[in-house]
């Protein structure tokens, strides 16, 4: 049963800071196209040096971050971090960290409404603007999300590293791919980065670092329930 404290706690750690977030994203994108940031430069300069190898590769980029596949890994990985962990708080966190980028990415892409760059887009263009780029701030929430959850089960320095660097590089490879096809501008990949980590850290804050239900903060004492 969901309880009162439990309603305001994730009101005041996971709601707020996501009404933040859209309120920010949305007053960046209104200050982007208010004032001019000769980024159409970028992006001629990308399609200008267009070849196979670069086309291919870019396709396979992109791809780690399409809807379909993010969705179906969320689902998966979470699933796996139950059976592993016994406990749903880190498979929680996972959704949390993917879901509540893309929700704020859904409440401010259309209303900021940014066209795409002025080049040939390689891939279809749906329906939402360029701003920001949802591909670039989901594989930041998947791939960083699970790299915080893997990293929190080691110790060794040479294990995180092993795991955060693929963790990092996805998103890297997204934003770059996304770019050289001609879906973002350069504004719109960084705002994605930013919004990722901002979901990623947030969902950390509120539900990795709260004491387990019967467990007192500082307290060394096991949680009654287990299971969360």
């Amino acid at each position: 049963m969901v309880r009162a404290e439990d309603l305001k706690y994730y009101g005041l750690t996971l709601l707020s800071p996501m009404l933040l977030m859209a309120a920010v994203t949305y007053g960046a994108g209104q200050a982007i196209l208010a004032w001019p940031t000769g980024e159409a430069a970028v992006s001629r300069a990308l399609a200008a040096g267009r070849d196979p190898f670069w086309n291919a590769a870019t396709d396979f980029g992109s791809s780690l971050s399409d809807t379909p596949y993010i969705v179906a890994l969320t689902a998966v990985t979470a699933i796996v971090f139950r059976l592993w962990l016994h406990r749903w708080r880190e498979s929680i966190f996972l959704v949390a960290a993917v879901w509540s980028q893309s929700l704020v990415f859904l409440a401010t892409t259309e209303a900021v409404g940014r066209h795409r760059p002025p080049v040939q887009h390689l891939d279809p263009a749906p329906p939402t603007s360029s701003f920001p780029s949802g591909h670039v701030s989901a594989a930041v929430g998947f791939y960083c999300g699970v790299a915080v959850v893997l990293a929190s089960r080691v110790r060794s320095t040479v294990a995180r590293v092993a795991i955060w660097t693929p963790a990092v590089a996805a998103p890297l490879i997204v934003g770059f791919s996304r770019l050289y096809r001609g879906m973002h501008f350069l504004t719109d990949v960084m705002w994605g980065l930013l919004l990722g980590a901002g979901c990623v850290v947030m969902a950390a804050w509120a539900i990795l670092r709260r004491p387990a239900a019967g467990k007192a903060p500082g307290s060394s004492r096991p949680a009654v329930r287990a299971g969360l």
